[in-house]
């Protein structure tokens, strides 16, 4: 019950795109000889035959060592890219892309911009990274420390040493890359790691110290790289993803739910409140940004359902946990007092205030497939 306030393998290769298609004109048959009586007549050109034809080269990394490399804001813009043997490496890949493998590597300090389909590490060895993608996979893999921020669950398989903290990284185009790769900053499954080779009696994996930091693990590009002109913070108060405990053990046995529904500055009142909650010793457990239908409404927000039915139906609801001693209250102040003019679900008492996570959370979870 709540109360709320209104308003207003090993794969060694990838193959790449070929942009130019091969084609025949449309105008010429048998020995290139054009139809119609104008013998001097030019071939139509057709805007595929325009295309320039992509490099390899462009979306590869291959056999490197001991340098600094990658792609800088607007090289890839949605491509696939790969990544194979390289050695003592630090890679920067500051775009959005389709997908990318990671073959073969060791030793190297990695970010990824958001990928819209998988990043997939095979045969990797001592790797740090940053990665932000719809699904991460690893195989036969080992000693990996990953600061994630994944939509899906990660997967691992035969791998092993293995460590995950959230997401914190800041580039100032980031926040149109996540957009441009279809993620959302709210949906991060970083902690919820499946583990389909586990062995009895060892763990494959586990999280990063609460206080892990991004620099301690992949240090900023050299000054003297290509990538000096981009604006790069590892402070976790300004990462584009919000830093959540996820699965770690929550220190009180109180949480609030506190909703937001659609509207023009959702993204910004869901940070305002994160700020807002911090600073009053609240802590951020997780978020979830997901599409509901009236039925899921009176599922889930019960005798509150009727009045938010309206707000439901026009786009997707972004749903924060926050956790410590008089988190209820403390959440329903800061919605009286900063978010007065704003359509919200706040819950009403610390009593039913579990019952509200857990009511959402799990739908969010059953709708996402997790």
């Amino acid at each position: 019950m709540g109360c709320f306030f209104s308003k207003k393998s090993k794969r060694k290769s990838a193959e790449k795109e070929n942009l130019t298609p091969t084609t025949t004109s449309a105008d010429t048959v048998g020995n290139s000889v054009p139809l119609g009586n104008n013998t001097d007549e030019a071939p139509k050109q057709y805007s595929w035959d325009k295309r320039e034809k992509a490099d390899p080269k462009d979306y590869t990394l291959t056999g490197l060592k001991d340098i600094t490399v990658g792609r800088l804001p607007g090289t890839l813009n949605g491509k696939p890219f790969v990544i194979q043997d390289c050695v003592n490496c630090n890679i920067f890949v500051l775009d959005h892309s389709a997908t990318i493998s990671i073959d073969d590597c060791v030793n190297c300090r990695i970010v990824f911009g958001p990928v819209k389909g998988s990043v997939f590490f095979r045969d990797c060895k001592d790797i740090k990274c940053v990665v932000a993608c719809q699904q991460f996979r690893a195989r036969d893999c080992k000693k990996m420390d990953v600061f994630l921020c994944c939509a899906t669950q990660p997967i691992i398989e035969s791998s092993t040493g293995m460590k995950f903290g959230c997401f914190q990284y800041y580039y100032p185009e980031l926040a149109f890359h996540f957009k441009d790769a279809g993620l959302s900053i709210f949906n991060n499954n970083w902690s919820n790691i499946h583990d389909f080779t586990p062995v009895s009696g060892e763990n494959n994996w586990s999280l990063l110290p609460e206080d892990a930091k991004v620099a301690d693990f992949v240090p900023a590009p050299d000054p003297e790289s290509d990538f000096k002109s981009v604006r790069i913070s590892t402070e976790a108060d300004r990462s584009i993803v919000p830093l959540t405990k996820g699965g770690r053990r929550k220190d009180s046995e109180e949480s609030c739910l506190f909703v937001f529904f659609a509207g023009d500055y959702t993204t910004a009142n869901a940070r305002k409140l994160i700020d807002e909650a911090t600073s009053k010793g609240f802590v951020l457990v997780q978020t979830k940004e997901v599409s509901m239908k009236p039925e899921d409404a009176r599922r889930v927000f019960q005798n509150s359902a009727d009045d938010l039915v309206e707000w439901i139906n026009k786009g997707p609801v972004t749903a924060l946990e926050l956790n410590g001693d008089g988190a209820v209250e403390g959440c329903k102040t800061i919605a009286s007092e900063v978010f007065s003019g704003t359509k919200i679900f706040v819950s009403d008492n610390k009593n039913t205030s579990t019952r509200d996570v857990d009511s959402f959370f799990n739908f969010a979870d059953m709708q996402m497939g997790l």
